[in-house]
């Protein structure tokens, strides 16, 4: 065991998890890039993550939750510390079956989004359809207000059951979670669950305009290649006070096909940064600055990046 772990050998031994140490996380990411973190934990229940989370808390040791890697790089030096993935059981169930007359629907976290979509279109229940063909687990997608075209995250959520660094859980309701575009003030911790509010329909309807979004978005997006999805937020244009495409400005800014090392700027999305076989992760962070520098001196208008990157630093800016 490394770094500050190595202090506290307990820490994992009497717990009901998985654990594997020194643990590979490219290979868990969408980019497929990137080094080992201390311990990588999968708990089997519920009581054991929340003293996990609280041990990491009170010994000062980074603790951090993996959910699909769809928005994620790692640093090539790997991080220090704990990651969480609720891939147990106990943090996938979608309960349709005990969905309340109104229509809300208890739905684990570590649930994974594109399936959920899918089974709430045969369930005859809408309201996740604008989440089509978003790569992510539910829990990641409620943290950062996953969306696209056609809607976010936050129309669906009712409540949130939130595991606090105290090892309590809490609920949030939507109207306290902060959701904006890409973002939420929930606090730091692990989202558990959700209570999604939904609507009964005919699953046929559902399913087509499932369908519709998903090829639209396969039509408009290089979704097989090694990418995190878009690399930016759609910036707000200071003249206007409105968002401007990401994409369009850096297509403007004349930078498809750009590469530094293995990073390229995707030649069917400019928001798109992907990577060929021997890239690395501070190749897609060089290309990425360069791209916010040629838009800020094309467009006066500096892009803010939307995938996340951990290091031993903490989460890259």
């Amino acid at each position: 065991m490394k770094g500050a772990l190595a202090a506290r050998p307990s820490l994992v031994s009497d717990l009901d998890m998985r654990v594997e140490l020194a643990a590979p996380l490219g290979p868990l990411t969408w980019f497929r890039v990137g080094g080992c973190a201390d311990a990588l934990v999968s708990p089997r229940t519920e009581e054991a993550l929340a003293t996990l989370v609280r041990r990491c808390h009170d010994s000062g040791i980074a603790c951090r939750v993996l959910g699909s890697g769809a928005n994620l790089l790692v640093d090539d030096d790997g991080i220090d510390g704990v990651v969480i993935r609720l891939d147990e059981p106990c943090f996938r169930r979608a309960d349709f079956a005990n969905a309340t007359g109104d229509g809300v629907v208890r739905v684990g976290a570590g649930t994974d989004l594109m399936a959920l979509v899918q089974q709430s279109a045969r369930e005859g229940f809408d309201g996740l359809a604008q989440l089509a063909g978003i790569p992510a687990t539910l829990g990641g997608a409620i943290t950062m207000n996953a969306g696209g075209a056609y809607g976010d995250t936050a129309q669906a959520v009712h409540e949130i059951g939130h595991l606090g660094m105290d090892g309590v859980v809490r609920t949030i309701t939507a109207k306290h979670a902060g959701f904006a575009y890409r973002h939420t003030a929930i606090p730091a911790g692990v989202v558990l669950f959700a209570d999604l509010a939904l609507t009964r329909g005919d699953p046929a309807a559902i399913r087509e305009r499932v369908k519709t979004i998903f090829s639209y978005k396969k039509s408009t997006q290089p979704m097989a290649d090694r990418s995190a999805g878009c690399m930016f937020k759609n910036p707000v244009d200071p003249a206007t006070g409105s968002r401007r495409s990401a994409g369009h400005l850096i297509d403007q800014a004349g930078l498809k096909g750009t590469a530094v090392g293995g990073a390229y700027v995707s030649q069917i999305h400019g928001n798109f940064i992907a990577l060929t076989e021997g890239g690395c992760t501070s190749d897609v962070l060089a290309l990425a600055a360069r791209v916010q520098l040629r838009v800020l001196e094309f467009s006066g208008i500096h892009l803010e990046r939307e995938v996340v990157v951990w290091s031993k630093r903490g989460e890259v800016p």
